[in-house]
């Protein structure tokens, strides 16, 4: 059958259409994004300001056509954490579902961290062994570990590259002290996880997902996403330590010119790369492989599980 994931999150709004069927690779069909920056668009009282709510739902009719155009049969809508945690979550969903008759399904940080963790797992398989699975999104950072299809360990951290932009790093090249200040920051949020994930002793296989890792790995060398889904790539700790000065001191424009980085996402890398840095010294990690399934494809997974059971 052919189902539609849509994914509202920090930065984006995604439409991922696959064939699928219980048992088999969900195949893509079509892929529609907007970039809308949701976790931008917040006011001082932490809501979802107006002009917000009314692309989210232009978007979200956008996304609906699209599904119809391309033969949809089953639509699983889900909103993150700019959603999750702005102070008017409720009228913004109320209004959405309103006006476009889709209910977003509001996920919680631990439940994005296992979904992600669900999706790592299939791609590598049982022989990766423990997973250790990293993902940036633009509202918060989710960390995962385990030897099953279920982590032993889930957490989500408010560490998102477009949330701490926005609140720490508003200059452009950032203030240097701005740079150290969201460093310590950083460091002191992962590090209070760390000993959650410790006593299950070393991961065997470590991994990333989301476009800020992709990017990073990309500008540190490795194959362009043209190249195609399975060529192995990596990031070096080591690499991102050696361009975290160099981001700190261009402009979004100069980083918007590196091999890889998208415009839009141009500006939140140096705080992406930060928190990459942070998570990957303090949990002790050389060297991470990335990992081309994420969240949507978790949630995929996770319907054609219940599908098959059914």
């Amino acid at each position: 059958m052919r189902l539609g994931v849509l994914d509202v999150g920090s930065n984006t709004v995604h439409l991922l259409v696959v064939d699928a069927h219980p048992g088999a690779r969900p195949l893509p069909a079509h892929s529609h994004k907007a970039e809308l920056r949701l976790a931008q668009l917040l006011d001082e009282g932490g809501a979802i300001d107006s002009e917000g709510v009314d692309r989210l739902v232009g978007v979200v009719k956008d996304a609906l056509q699209a599904a119809e155009d391309k033969g949809v049969e089953d639509l699983l809508p889900f909103a993150t954490s700019a959603v999750r945690e702005a102070s008017n979550a409720d009228d913004v969903l109320a209004r959405v579902q309103a006006e476009t008759g889709v209910e977003l399904q509001v996920l919680t940080g631990e439940e994005e961290a296992r979904l992600t963790f669900l999706a790592a797992r299939r791609w590598f398989g049982w022989s990766a062994g423990k997973l250790l699975v990293l993902d940036i999104g633009g509202g918060s950072l989710e960390i995962a570990y385990g030897i099953d299809e279920e982590p032993d360990a889930a957490v989500s951290l408010p560490l998102g590259a477009g949330r701490l932009t926005a609140a720490w790093l508003p200059g452009d090249p950032p203030d240097p002290e701005a740079v150290r200040s969201l460093r310590r920051h950083v460091r002191a949020q992962i590090a209070r996880t760390v000993g959650e994930f410790s006593r299950f002793g070393a991961p065997d296989h470590v991994v990333a997902t989301s476009k800020t890792f992709r990017q990073l790995a990309r500008i540190a060398g490795a194959a362009r996403s043209a190249d195609g889904l399975y060529v192995q790539r990596e990031l070096k700790r080591e690499s991102l330590e050696a361009w975290v000065p160099k981001l700190a001191a261009m402009t979004a424009e100069q980083r918007g010119q590196l091999p890889g980085v998208s415009e839009g996402r141009a500006g939140q890398l140096l705080a992406g790369a930060l928190v990459a840095e942070g998570a990957m010294d303090l949990f002790g990690v050389e060297n991470l492989e990335i990992c081309p399934w994420a969240l949507r494809e978790g949630v995929i997974l996770r319907r054609l599980d219940h599908m098959g059971s059914a």
